[in-house]
Protein backbone atom coordinates (compact mmCIF):
# COMPACT_ATOMS: atom_id res chain seq x y z
CA UNK A 1 0.00 0.00 0.00
CA UNK A 2 1.66 3.39 -0.72
CA UNK A 3 0.05 5.58 1.05
CA UNK A 4 1.74 3.41 3.93
CA UNK A 5 4.80 3.63 2.89
CA UNK A 6 4.56 7.44 2.38
CA UNK A 7 3.85 7.58 6.41
CA UNK A 8 7.01 5.37 6.88
CA UNK A 9 8.77 7.74 4.88
CA UNK A 10 7.29 10.97 6.37
CA UNK A 11 7.93 9.57 10.01
CA UNK A 12 11.26 7.87 9.19
CA UNK A 13 13.79 9.86 11.51
CA UNK A 14 17.26 9.81 10.67
CA UNK A 15 17.97 6.47 8.54
CA UNK A 16 21.55 7.20 7.51
CA UNK A 17 22.41 4.73 10.03
CA UNK A 18 20.53 2.16 7.93
CA UNK A 19 21.66 3.19 4.47
CA UNK A 20 24.71 1.32 3.00
CA UNK A 21 27.99 3.34 3.52
CA UNK A 22 30.59 4.28 0.56
CA UNK A 23 32.97 1.41 -0.15
CA UNK A 24 36.37 1.74 2.37
CA UNK A 25 38.22 0.20 -1.14
CA UNK A 26 38.09 0.56 -4.77
CA UNK A 27 37.69 -2.34 -6.93
CA UNK A 28 39.87 -0.65 -10.00
CA UNK A 29 36.86 -1.01 -12.41
CA UNK A 30 35.36 2.67 -13.86
CA UNK A 31 31.73 2.91 -15.48
CA UNK A 32 29.74 5.65 -16.97
CA UNK A 33 26.29 6.35 -16.66
CA UNK A 34 24.83 8.89 -18.79
CA UNK A 35 21.83 10.48 -17.36
CA UNK A 36 21.03 10.60 -13.77
CA UNK A 37 17.61 9.34 -13.80
CA UNK A 38 15.95 6.79 -11.73
CA UNK A 39 17.73 4.09 -13.63
CA UNK A 40 21.41 5.33 -13.55
CA UNK A 41 20.61 5.99 -9.70
CA UNK A 42 20.10 2.52 -9.25
CA UNK A 43 22.92 1.19 -10.71
CA UNK A 44 25.01 3.54 -8.77
CA UNK A 45 22.81 2.22 -5.51
CA UNK A 46 23.94 -1.07 -6.37
CA UNK A 47 27.50 -0.49 -8.05
CA UNK A 48 29.28 2.23 -5.36
CA UNK A 49 29.13 -0.08 -2.33
CA UNK A 50 30.67 -2.59 -4.05
CA UNK A 51 33.95 -0.40 -4.67
CA UNK A 52 33.16 0.53 -8.33
CA UNK A 53 34.54 4.45 -9.65
CA UNK A 54 31.15 5.83 -11.02
CA UNK A 55 31.03 8.74 -13.42
CA UNK A 56 27.68 10.18 -13.63
CA UNK A 57 27.11 12.17 -16.86
CA UNK A 58 23.66 14.45 -16.76
CA UNK A 59 23.03 17.59 -18.97
CA UNK A 60 21.01 19.18 -16.05
CA UNK A 61 22.35 20.73 -12.91
CA UNK A 62 21.26 18.08 -10.42
CA UNK A 63 20.40 14.60 -10.31
CA UNK A 64 16.95 13.05 -10.92
CA UNK A 65 16.32 12.72 -14.53
CA UNK A 66 12.32 13.16 -15.58
CA UNK A 67 11.18 13.05 -12.12
CA UNK A 68 12.62 16.39 -11.13
CA UNK A 69 12.39 17.93 -14.59
CA UNK A 70 8.70 16.54 -15.71
CA UNK A 71 6.76 15.30 -12.43
CA UNK A 72 5.03 18.46 -11.24
CA UNK A 73 6.27 19.86 -7.53
CA UNK A 74 2.48 19.71 -5.79
CA UNK A 75 3.09 15.91 -6.68
CA UNK A 76 6.56 15.02 -5.50
CA UNK A 77 8.19 17.97 -3.46
CA UNK A 78 11.93 19.06 -4.82
CA UNK A 79 13.06 18.69 -1.25
CA UNK A 80 12.21 14.88 -1.40
CA UNK A 81 14.05 14.47 -4.49
CA UNK A 82 17.01 16.46 -3.18
CA UNK A 83 17.28 13.93 -0.29
CA UNK A 84 16.49 10.80 -1.74
CA UNK A 85 19.45 11.62 -4.78
CA UNK A 86 21.70 12.98 -2.24
CA UNK A 87 21.87 9.45 -0.53
CA UNK A 88 23.17 7.92 -3.81
CA UNK A 89 25.58 10.48 -4.41
CA UNK A 90 26.98 10.68 -0.76
CA UNK A 91 28.22 7.11 -2.03
CA UNK A 92 31.06 8.47 -3.53
CA UNK A 93 29.73 8.93 -6.96
CA UNK A 94 31.31 11.49 -9.16
CA UNK A 95 29.26 13.68 -10.93
CA UNK A 96 29.42 15.92 -14.35
CA UNK A 97 26.40 17.55 -14.18
CA UNK A 98 25.79 19.96 -17.03
CA UNK A 99 27.57 17.64 -18.99
CA UNK A 100 26.17 16.48 -22.37
CA UNK A 101 27.24 12.92 -23.85
CA UNK A 102 27.67 13.80 -27.66
CA UNK A 103 29.10 10.82 -28.63
CA UNK A 104 29.02 7.28 -27.53
CA UNK A 105 32.70 6.51 -29.96
CA UNK A 106 34.53 9.60 -27.92
CA UNK A 107 32.48 8.08 -24.30
CA UNK A 108 34.17 4.71 -25.45
CA UNK A 109 37.49 5.66 -25.74
CA UNK A 110 37.96 6.55 -22.03
CA UNK A 111 37.95 3.10 -21.22
CA UNK A 112 35.29 2.83 -19.05
CA UNK A 113 34.83 -0.99 -18.10
CA UNK A 114 31.56 -0.57 -18.34
CA UNK A 115 28.35 2.18 -19.64
CA UNK A 116 24.81 2.31 -18.83
CA UNK A 117 22.62 4.30 -20.44
CA UNK A 118 19.62 5.82 -18.86
CA UNK A 119 18.91 9.06 -20.65
CA UNK A 120 15.32 8.43 -20.56
CA UNK A 121 12.77 9.47 -24.07
CA UNK A 122 13.87 13.05 -23.89
CA UNK A 123 11.69 14.08 -27.03
CA UNK A 124 7.49 14.49 -27.07
CA UNK A 125 5.85 13.13 -30.25
CA UNK A 126 4.28 16.10 -32.02
CA UNK A 127 0.96 16.06 -34.28
CA UNK A 128 1.35 17.30 -37.97
CA UNK A 129 -1.57 18.49 -38.77
CA UNK A 130 -3.13 21.61 -40.15
CA UNK A 131 -2.65 24.50 -38.39
CA UNK A 132 0.34 23.11 -36.47
CA UNK A 133 2.53 25.18 -37.47
CA UNK A 134 1.05 29.16 -38.21
CA UNK A 135 -0.36 28.76 -34.31
CA UNK A 136 2.95 27.38 -33.09
CA UNK A 137 3.32 29.52 -30.56
CA UNK A 138 0.63 28.40 -28.72
CA UNK A 139 1.18 24.83 -29.39
CA UNK A 140 3.57 23.20 -26.83
CA UNK A 141 4.92 19.88 -26.33
CA UNK A 142 3.91 18.05 -22.92
CA UNK A 143 7.21 17.46 -21.54
CA UNK A 144 8.94 20.03 -22.88
CA UNK A 145 6.15 22.57 -21.10
CA UNK A 146 5.99 20.56 -18.17
CA UNK A 147 10.43 20.81 -18.01
CA UNK A 148 9.94 25.04 -19.00
CA UNK A 149 6.83 25.21 -15.76
CA UNK A 150 9.45 23.38 -13.45
CA UNK A 151 12.25 25.70 -14.02
CA UNK A 152 10.56 28.02 -13.65
CA UNK A 153 11.02 29.60 -17.41
CA UNK A 154 6.85 29.40 -17.77
CA UNK A 155 4.34 30.89 -15.43
CA UNK A 156 1.33 31.73 -16.97
CA UNK A 157 -0.85 29.57 -19.68
CA UNK A 158 -4.09 30.76 -21.40
CA UNK A 159 -7.77 30.47 -19.67
CA UNK A 160 -8.72 28.08 -22.36
CA UNK A 161 -6.87 25.12 -22.51
CA UNK A 162 -7.03 21.69 -24.27
CA UNK A 163 -4.81 18.57 -23.21
CA UNK A 164 -4.21 16.11 -25.96
CA UNK A 165 -3.43 12.76 -24.60
CA UNK A 166 -4.52 10.27 -22.08
CA UNK A 167 -1.38 9.44 -20.34
CA UNK A 168 -0.22 10.49 -16.86
CA UNK A 169 1.72 13.13 -19.13
CA UNK A 170 -1.59 14.31 -19.65
CA UNK A 171 -2.45 14.50 -16.32
CA UNK A 172 0.29 16.27 -14.63
CA UNK A 173 -0.21 19.01 -18.02
CA UNK A 174 -3.60 19.58 -17.72
CA UNK A 175 -3.09 19.68 -13.49
CA UNK A 176 -0.26 21.96 -13.81
CA UNK A 177 -1.94 23.73 -16.55
CA UNK A 178 -5.06 25.00 -13.72
CA UNK A 179 -2.29 25.93 -11.47
CA UNK A 180 -0.86 28.89 -14.19
CA UNK A 181 -4.11 30.10 -14.93
CA UNK A 182 -6.02 27.85 -16.64
CA UNK A 183 -9.59 28.33 -16.21
CA UNK A 184 -11.37 26.19 -18.93
CA UNK A 185 -9.56 23.40 -19.47
CA UNK A 186 -10.17 20.02 -21.30
CA UNK A 187 -8.42 16.61 -21.84
CA UNK A 188 -8.72 15.35 -25.17
CA UNK A 189 -8.29 11.82 -25.73
CA UNK A 190 -8.76 9.29 -28.74
CA UNK A 191 -9.84 6.06 -26.74
CA UNK A 192 -12.27 5.75 -23.87
CA UNK A 193 -12.10 6.18 -20.18
CA UNK A 194 -10.59 2.88 -19.45
CA UNK A 195 -8.30 2.12 -22.06
CA UNK A 196 -6.75 5.35 -21.67
CA UNK A 197 -3.12 4.78 -20.42
CA UNK A 198 -3.23 7.23 -17.30
CA UNK A 199 -3.23 5.72 -13.63
CA UNK A 200 -6.42 5.54 -12.46
CA UNK A 201 -5.95 7.79 -9.53
CA UNK A 202 -4.10 10.22 -11.58
CA UNK A 203 -7.28 10.50 -13.76
CA UNK A 204 -9.68 10.98 -10.34
CA UNK A 205 -7.23 13.78 -9.31
CA UNK A 206 -7.58 15.94 -12.55
CA UNK A 207 -11.51 15.20 -12.39
CA UNK A 208 -11.73 16.24 -8.89
CA UNK A 209 -10.07 19.54 -9.80
CA UNK A 210 -13.10 20.39 -12.41
CA UNK A 211 -10.75 19.19 -15.37
CA UNK A 212 -13.31 17.15 -17.64
CA UNK A 213 -11.98 14.13 -19.98
CA UNK A 214 -13.42 13.89 -23.75
CA UNK A 215 -12.99 10.40 -24.60
CA UNK A 216 -13.64 8.44 -28.29
CA UNK A 217 -12.26 12.12 -30.02
CA UNK A 218 -9.43 12.24 -32.48
CA UNK A 219 -7.90 16.17 -33.45
CA UNK A 220 -7.55 17.08 -36.90
CA UNK A 221 -6.89 20.50 -37.03
CA UNK A 222 -5.83 23.86 -35.04
CA UNK A 223 -7.59 26.77 -36.06
CA UNK A 224 -6.03 29.84 -35.92
CA UNK A 225 -6.61 33.84 -36.62
CA UNK A 226 -4.58 34.43 -39.71
CA UNK A 227 -1.69 35.92 -37.79
CA UNK A 228 -0.22 33.38 -35.76
CA UNK A 229 -2.67 33.20 -32.61
CA UNK A 230 -4.17 29.34 -31.46
CA UNK A 231 -8.11 29.60 -31.70
CA UNK A 232 -9.07 26.00 -31.19
CA UNK A 233 -9.13 22.77 -32.12
CA UNK A 234 -11.40 21.20 -34.75
CA UNK A 235 -12.05 17.35 -33.18
CA UNK A 236 -13.54 13.74 -34.90
CA UNK A 237 -16.31 11.85 -32.49
CA UNK A 238 -14.86 8.18 -32.84
CA UNK A 239 -16.18 4.60 -31.85
CA UNK A 240 -15.21 1.45 -31.48
CA UNK A 241 -16.02 -1.19 -34.20
CA UNK A 242 -14.44 -4.80 -34.65
CA UNK A 243 -12.97 -5.17 -38.31
CA UNK A 244 -13.69 -8.59 -40.45
CA UNK A 245 -11.09 -10.42 -37.99
CA UNK A 246 -12.34 -9.06 -35.13
CA UNK A 247 -9.54 -6.60 -34.31
CA UNK A 248 -10.78 -3.25 -32.23
CA UNK A 249 -10.39 -0.60 -34.25
CA UNK A 250 -11.99 3.04 -34.08
CA UNK A 251 -14.14 4.53 -36.82
CA UNK A 252 -15.91 7.74 -37.17
CA UNK A 253 -18.86 8.15 -35.62
CA UNK A 254 -20.74 9.78 -38.65
CA UNK A 255 -21.69 12.74 -36.42
CA UNK A 256 -20.07 16.60 -37.18
CA UNK A 257 -16.78 18.41 -36.33
CA UNK A 258 -16.50 20.19 -33.11
CA UNK A 259 -14.69 23.07 -32.74
CA UNK A 260 -13.24 23.17 -29.38
CA UNK A 261 -12.30 27.05 -28.54
CA UNK A 262 -8.76 27.41 -26.64
CA UNK A 263 -6.05 29.75 -26.01
CA UNK A 264 -3.30 26.86 -25.62
CA UNK A 265 -2.93 23.29 -26.30
CA UNK A 266 -0.29 21.19 -24.74
CA UNK A 267 0.01 17.58 -26.98
CA UNK A 268 0.70 14.95 -24.27
CA UNK A 269 0.57 11.95 -26.97
CA UNK A 270 3.57 10.31 -26.32
CA UNK A 271 7.32 10.08 -26.12
CA UNK A 272 10.33 9.01 -28.34
CA UNK A 273 14.16 8.26 -27.78
CA UNK A 274 16.43 10.10 -29.83
CA UNK A 275 19.78 8.44 -30.03
CA UNK A 276 21.81 11.22 -32.47
CA UNK A 277 24.80 10.70 -29.97
CA UNK A 278 25.24 6.73 -30.48
CA UNK A 279 27.06 6.22 -33.69
CA UNK A 280 25.55 3.44 -36.08
CA UNK A 281 29.09 2.24 -36.67
CA UNK A 282 30.41 1.26 -33.23
CA UNK A 283 28.62 -1.93 -32.46
CA UNK A 284 25.33 -1.20 -31.26
CA UNK A 285 22.32 -2.19 -33.11
CA UNK A 286 19.01 0.02 -33.35
CA UNK A 287 15.85 -1.85 -34.62
CA UNK A 288 13.51 -0.24 -37.41
CA UNK A 289 11.97 2.11 -34.78
CA UNK A 290 15.25 3.32 -33.84
CA UNK A 291 15.45 1.94 -30.49
CA UNK A 292 18.42 0.10 -29.01
CA UNK A 293 18.97 -3.89 -29.70
CA UNK A 294 18.91 -4.53 -25.61
CA UNK A 295 18.75 -7.84 -24.04
CA UNK A 296 15.32 -7.97 -21.78
CA UNK A 297 17.43 -9.62 -18.85
CA UNK A 298 21.34 -8.77 -18.63
CA UNK A 299 20.44 -5.14 -20.09
CA UNK A 300 23.05 -5.69 -22.28
CA UNK A 301 23.74 -3.95 -25.98
CA UNK A 302 25.18 -5.89 -28.73
CA UNK A 303 27.76 -4.10 -27.61
CA UNK A 304 29.50 -5.90 -24.83
CA UNK A 305 30.44 -3.14 -22.89
CA UNK A 306 27.08 -1.05 -23.17
CA UNK A 307 24.11 -1.35 -21.08
CA UNK A 308 20.41 0.24 -21.22
CA UNK A 309 18.10 0.76 -18.54
CA UNK A 310 14.83 2.52 -18.03
CA UNK A 311 13.31 4.61 -21.12
CA UNK A 312 16.15 4.69 -23.06
CA UNK A 313 16.10 0.61 -23.33
CA UNK A 314 12.31 -0.16 -24.62
CA UNK A 315 10.49 3.15 -24.34
CA UNK A 316 8.50 4.85 -21.89
CA UNK A 317 6.78 3.52 -18.87
CA UNK A 318 6.78 4.10 -15.36
CA UNK A 319 10.26 4.56 -12.39
CA UNK A 320 9.38 1.40 -11.13
CA UNK A 321 10.18 -0.47 -14.27
CA UNK A 322 13.17 1.90 -14.49
CA UNK A 323 14.67 0.86 -10.88
CA UNK A 324 14.12 -2.85 -11.59
CA UNK A 325 16.29 -1.90 -14.93
CA UNK A 326 19.08 -0.27 -13.10
CA UNK A 327 19.25 -3.35 -10.34
CA UNK A 328 19.28 -5.88 -13.41
CA UNK A 329 22.19 -3.61 -14.95
CA UNK A 330 24.19 -3.97 -12.04
CA UNK A 331 24.07 -7.42 -11.75
CA UNK A 332 25.58 -7.76 -15.16
CA UNK A 333 28.15 -5.17 -15.05
CA UNK A 334 28.96 -6.46 -11.66
CA UNK A 335 29.26 -10.15 -13.13
CA UNK A 336 31.19 -8.47 -16.39
CA UNK A 337 33.57 -6.94 -14.65
CA UNK A 338 34.48 -9.99 -12.65
CA UNK A 339 34.55 -11.79 -15.88
CA UNK A 340 31.93 -14.14 -14.98
CA UNK A 341 29.18 -15.15 -17.30
CA UNK A 342 26.03 -12.34 -17.22
CA UNK A 343 23.63 -14.82 -18.14
CA UNK A 344 23.79 -16.70 -15.12
CA UNK A 345 21.56 -15.11 -12.90
CA UNK A 346 20.73 -14.53 -9.17
CA UNK A 347 17.50 -15.69 -8.11
CA UNK A 348 14.20 -13.70 -8.80
CA UNK A 349 13.72 -10.15 -6.42
CA UNK A 350 17.96 -10.81 -5.46
CA UNK A 351 20.49 -7.89 -6.33
CA UNK A 352 23.41 -7.33 -5.68
CA UNK A 353 22.19 -5.67 -2.07
CA UNK A 354 22.18 -8.51 0.63
CA UNK A 355 19.44 -8.76 2.72
CA UNK A 356 18.41 -11.44 5.40
CA UNK A 357 15.57 -11.77 7.29
CA UNK A 358 14.38 -13.58 10.69
CA UNK A 359 11.82 -15.99 11.06
CA UNK A 360 10.04 -13.41 13.44
CA UNK A 361 10.04 -10.77 11.15
CA UNK A 362 7.45 -12.94 8.74
CA UNK A 363 5.07 -13.64 11.43
CA UNK A 364 1.72 -11.58 10.85
CA UNK A 365 -1.93 -11.58 12.48
CA UNK A 366 -4.19 -13.33 10.34
CA UNK A 367 -7.00 -12.09 11.63
CA UNK A 368 -9.35 -10.18 8.79
CA UNK A 369 -10.90 -6.81 9.10
CA UNK A 370 -13.59 -5.55 7.29
CA UNK A 371 -12.82 -1.87 7.33
CA UNK A 372 -12.77 0.01 4.24
CA UNK A 373 -10.45 2.03 3.12
CA UNK A 374 -9.06 5.11 3.70
CA UNK A 375 -9.05 7.78 1.69
CA UNK A 376 -5.90 10.02 1.71
CA UNK A 377 -6.10 13.64 2.88
CA UNK A 378 -5.45 15.75 0.23
CA UNK A 379 -5.27 19.77 0.69
CA UNK A 380 -8.26 21.95 -0.33
CA UNK A 381 -8.82 21.92 -3.83
CA UNK A 382 -8.82 26.09 -4.40
CA UNK A 383 -5.89 26.32 -1.61
CA UNK A 384 -3.95 23.32 -4.21
CA UNK A 385 -4.85 25.25 -7.34
CA UNK A 386 -3.39 28.73 -6.06
CA UNK A 387 0.07 27.05 -5.66
CA UNK A 388 2.25 24.49 -8.08
CA UNK A 389 4.15 23.84 -5.49
CA UNK A 390 1.69 23.26 -2.93
CA UNK A 391 1.63 19.52 -2.33
CA UNK A 392 -2.22 18.28 -3.00
CA UNK A 393 -1.87 14.83 -1.29
CA UNK A 394 -1.02 15.13 2.27
CA UNK A 395 -0.63 11.37 3.23
CA UNK A 396 -1.97 9.97 6.59
CA UNK A 397 -0.68 11.34 9.80
CA UNK A 398 0.24 8.38 12.67
CA UNK A 399 -3.52 7.62 14.09
CA UNK A 400 -4.62 7.20 9.94
CA UNK A 401 -1.79 4.75 9.53
CA UNK A 402 -2.26 2.69 12.07
CA UNK A 403 -5.72 2.23 11.01
CA UNK A 404 -5.04 1.84 7.50
CA UNK A 405 -2.01 -0.97 8.65
CA UNK A 406 -4.84 -2.37 11.03
CA UNK A 407 -6.83 -3.27 7.39
CA UNK A 408 -3.90 -5.76 6.27
CA UNK A 409 -3.79 -9.32 6.38
CA UNK A 410 -0.15 -9.79 4.18
CA UNK A 411 1.42 -7.52 2.17
CA UNK A 412 1.32 -9.88 -1.12
CA UNK A 413 -2.58 -9.71 -0.20
CA UNK A 414 -4.83 -7.18 -2.04
CA UNK A 415 -7.57 -5.75 -0.08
Amino acid sequence: RLPLRRVAADYKGDIRARLPTPATRRNGKRVALVGAGPASLTVARDLAPAGYDLVLFDAEARGGGMIRTQIPKFRLPESVIDEEVGYILDLGVETRFGCRIDSMKALLAEGFDAIFVGSGAPRGRDLDLPGRREAAANIHIGIDWLSSVSFGHISRIGERVIVLGGGNTAMDCCRSARRLGGVDVRVVVRSGFEEMKASPWEKDDAMREDIPILNYMVPLRFTHDGGGRLTGVVLEKVMVRRDAEGRRELAPAGEPEIHMPCDDALVAVGQENAFPWIERDIGISFDRRGMPVVDQVTMRSTHPEVFFGGDSAFGPKNIIWAVAHGHDAAISIDKLCRGEDIRERPPPAVDLRSQKMGIHEWSYDNDISLLARLRVPHRDKFVALADIKSEVELGFDLKQAFAEAERCLNCDVQT
